[in-house]
Order: structure tokens, then C-alpha cells, then sequence
């Protein structure tokens, strides 16, 4: 009986102490720019800081997002996540940054981001963006130039050009290094029959009709 309450006291602490935040842990100074890499002289969970006296302010701006990668591929979009990996300044500070282009008729297939939660900006054109809960039941909405929406951490989403123009949206995660999973090219060729199957499928999710507060299940036939 001892034994058991130590233990649900032990597991009761690690409840209280747990940190409430979803992003990444708080920074201990005002910024750590990564360091290059011949000055990594160990591994650990993130990047190591630079030294103050060598910060500049060009380690705060990033020209990775000011043009479209290309669109010739099966899905017609591309997408392209700015992590602080690429843009040092975002070291320690728990976000990460994308850009993503969508041809009409293109969409961005279901893909996940296991660290971090992602606020979408529609920046130009319209597009039709969703995600599906744990439960499969998909949340979806039409969204306009100016519109944002939200993609619950983890949860897998999906994003298509609704208009007949180039679509472009920006996003902000909550992460520096939120990760991508995607659904169908962790298993499959990006120009496999499957994907193109898939994107076909998809196309339906254009022609459906869901009320602001109503959700479906995912058209598979």
C-alpha cells in the first residue's frame, strides 16, 4: 500500500510539472541563431547557438520563400518549409514558416505535421482546405484571399486550388522543426498510379457541400 502511494504521488508531480505548452520550450537568452556547422562540436535536440558576438541581422531574414518552386509535377503545387535549419534565426524560437503554390485543379495531398500545429494564411486566389479527426470525420471550409485556418497539431490535412488561378498560401507552425508525414509518398512513388488515384479521389472534396458547423465522412468510393 506504501509502495502505491509513493508511486501516485511520483505520477501526480510529473502531472503538475509537465509543461502546458504545446510549442517549443521557451529560449533562456534574447536569441541563438544556429551555428554553422563547423562549429557543432556535439549532437543534441536542436541546434546549438551562435556566439553574441557574431550574430548578425542578416541571420533574421530569409529569401526561401519569395517565389514558387515548380508545379510540373502529378499533384500541380509545391510546398516548402522554412525550418531553422535553413533560417538560423528561428533557433530556439519554437516556429517554422511555408510557402505553398497551388495550379488550378492542383492540390497538396494529406500529410501531417507530428510537432507543431499550423495557422494558414491565403495570401492570393481560393482554395478549399481540411482535416480529418482521429474519429475520420473530415472539417473542411472554402477559403478566400485574406482567410485563415487552422490545422490541429497532428491531425492529417490536405489543401486543393478552388479557383481557376494560381492559389498561394503562407503558413505559420509552432515548431522549428514541426516534421512532415506524408500519407501516401511514405509508401508510394510520387507519379505512382495510387497517387494519381488518390488525387482523382480527392477532387470530389471540390463538388461537396458542408455546412459551417457540419462534418462528413471521407468519399472513398
Amino acid at each position: 500500500m506504501k509502495l502505491l502511494t509513493v508511486m501516485f504521488s511520483y505520477l501526480l508531480l510529473l502531472g503538475l510539472y509537465t509543461p502546458p505548452s504545446l510549442s517549443d520550450s521557451p529560449p533562456l537568452q534574447d536569441m541563438c541563431p544556429m551555428a554553422p556547422q563547423g562549429e557543432r562540436k556535439l549532437f543534441m535536440n536542436g541546434y546549438l547557438c551562435k556566439h553574441p558576438s557574431t550574430i548578425l541581422a542578416s541571420d533574421f531574414k530569409t529569401l526561401l520563400l519569395n517565389h514558387a518552386r515548380k508545379l510540373d509535377n502529378v499533384v500541380r503545387s509545391s510546398a516548402n518549409i522554412v525550418t531553422a535549419a535553413e533560417f538560423p534565426g528561428l533557433n530556439t524560437l519554437g516556429m517554422s514558416m511555408a510557402r505553398t503554390d497551388i495550379d488550378p485543379y492542383g492540390l497538396v495531398l494529406p500529410h501531417s505535421h507530428p510537432r507543431a500545429s499550423e495557422m494558414m494564411f491565403v495570401h492570393d486566389g481560393r482554395v478549399l482546405a481540411g482535416f480529418f479527426d482521429t474519429t475520420g470525420k473530415l472539417f473542411q471550409k472554402r477559403l478566400c484571399k485574406g482567410d485563415v485556418f487552422i490545422f490541429p497539431r497532428g491531425l492529417v490535412h490536405f489543401i486543393m486550388n478552388y479557383g481557376f488561378r494560381l492559389a498561394t498560401t503562407f503558413s505559420v507552425l509552432n515548431s522549428q522543426n514541426p516534421g512532415v508525414v506524408g500519407i501516401t509518398h511514405a509508401m508510394f512513388a510520387p507519379d505512382s498510379d495510387v497517387v494519381e488515384g488518390l488525387v482523382a479521389r480527392m477532387m470530389k472534396f471540390r463538388e461537396m457541400e458542408i455546412s459551417d458547423n457540419k462534418t462528413t465522412d471521407f468519399p472513398w468510393t
